[in-house]
Parts: C-alpha cells; structure tokens; sequence
C-alpha cells in the first residue's frame, strides 16, 4: 500500500498541519478524527487494514487530516461563540488549504469523499453539508449532529455562528436550490448503531433523518442492533461495508 506522512503550512491557522495519505489513486477519502484524535488515529485503530481492499485496488485513498476540536467544540472554558470561530478557522483551512493541497498531490478535481466516527462524523456531514460542491460523497459513523450536545445540551441562545454548525438544526432551514439540487445528487450515508455509548447520537440521527426525508432528500440512514456500540470494532465492519454497497 502506498503511504505518505506529509504536513504542510496553514496560513489561516498559523501552524504547520499534518496529514497522512493512504493509497495511489481513486477518489480522495477525506477522513477527520474522532473527538481529539490525530492524524494517526484512523490508521492505529485499524481503518486503513480494514479497508485495504478498496484502496489496493486504486478505488479510494485516504487523506486523514489533523483535528483542532481541542480549541473549538472541546475548548470547554471558551464561550460557544468562540468555539465555533475557532471551527470556522478550522474549516477555512480545509476548503482553502488542505483541499487544493490534495487535489495538487492526486490531480483529482472532481468532488471528494469525507468520512469519520463519532466526531469525526460530525464533521464529515457538516463539512458535506456546507460545502456540496467540494464533496459528493459521506459517510458519517455513529455521529452527533446538534451542537449543543458540546455545551452539555445547553441552548446557544441563537448565535448564528454555533446555528450554522448544527446540522441536526440548519438542514430544516436549508431551502436554497443550489444546495438541495446537489445533495439530491451525492451519496449520504449516515449510520448508527443502538448498542453501547450510541444513545447521545439517536436524537440528532432521526431528527436529520425526518428532515431528508421532508426534504425528499435521497439517503442512507442505517441502524445497526442493539448489539452494536460506539466503538472501532464496529467502524472497523461498517466501513468497508459502505464503501462496497458504493462500487467503491
């Protein structure tokens, strides 16, 4: 398999930011960590092994990417309003520096992929949602999309900066067509399972579910037993299952 380490300069976030690259060829796969994981952290609980048919065979490679939840939706002693300024630097980044980056280490210039587990699931469906012109494809695993779950449930009292990055909240309020046409023509796969540690995500699981389905928005929502909990063990099974049921 071929692997890269490489990093390189944000200017929006003042640092030097790593990546690791996973594969030769097919559509990027871009991959944000768990609640304060790293960029290692996909490869160390074994994603990449167990999805290494499909990135051997050039269908996916995967770009896993440093998180900064650590200053903004972890950053507990920060105001929401400044942990989501600090995502929206965050998320700067991304669209503005990693995504150009990617696309001048693979010379892919289509939309990409995003994923991730838990957090990292959060992220993937947002960043999606906000941006369906950089990706048409998510798989989101076990994930909590309303953001007051980081201020222990609290209301954010209306702050529009925290509201933009609540997708269990915006998507009701998403009528613009540029939007809608293009998720209605992306691959959604928002999965959870009912077991151990998943129950905090079930609201905002159905709750997005309800609102596709309104929406007459096309996508996955997929429940796994009661058997099934947060942990790798099950990402390690749901995701080469879903990038199979892709073609990928």
């Amino acid at each position: 398999m071929h692997v890269e380490f490489l990093s390189h300069w944000s200017g929006h976030l003042g640092r030097e930011m790593n990546l690791n690259r996973y594969g030769h060829a097919g559509i990027p796969v871009v991959v944000f960590a768990s609640s304060g994981g790293s960029y290692n952290e996909y490869a160390d609980f074994g994603m990449i092994e167990a999805c290494r048919g499909s990135i051997e065979a050039g269908k996916v490679q995967f770009f896993t990417l440093t998180s900064v939840d650590k200053e903004s939706w972890l950053a507990e002693w920060k105001s929401m309003h400044d942990r989501a300024q600090a995502h929206r630097a965050y998320e700067r980044y991304v669209i503005e520096e990693a995504i150009p980056f990617i696309k001048h280490k693979t010379g892919w210039f289509d939309p990409m992929m995003t994923t991730g587990c838990s957090m990292g699931a959060y992220h993937a469906l947002n960043f999606f949602l906000q941006h369906p012109d950089v990706f048409n494809k998510v798989i989101a695993l076990s994930g909590i999309y309303d953001a007051r779950f980081f201020d222990h449930n609290q209301d954010y009292g209306g702050d529009e900066a925290v509201y933009q990055n609540s997708p269990a909240d915006y998507i009701w309020n998403q009528n613009d067509g540029w939007f809608i046409d293009r998720y209605r023509q992306s691959d959604i796969i928002v999965c959870t399972g009912l077991g151990d540690w998943e129950q905090d995500g079930l609201e905002s699981f159905y709750n997005l579910k309800r609102a596709f389905e309104e929406k007459n928005i096309p996508a996955w929502f997929d429940t796994w037993g009661t058997d099934v909990a947060h942990d790798w063990i099950w990402w390690r099974k749901q995701m080469p299952y879903f990038l199979h049921a892709l073609g990928l």
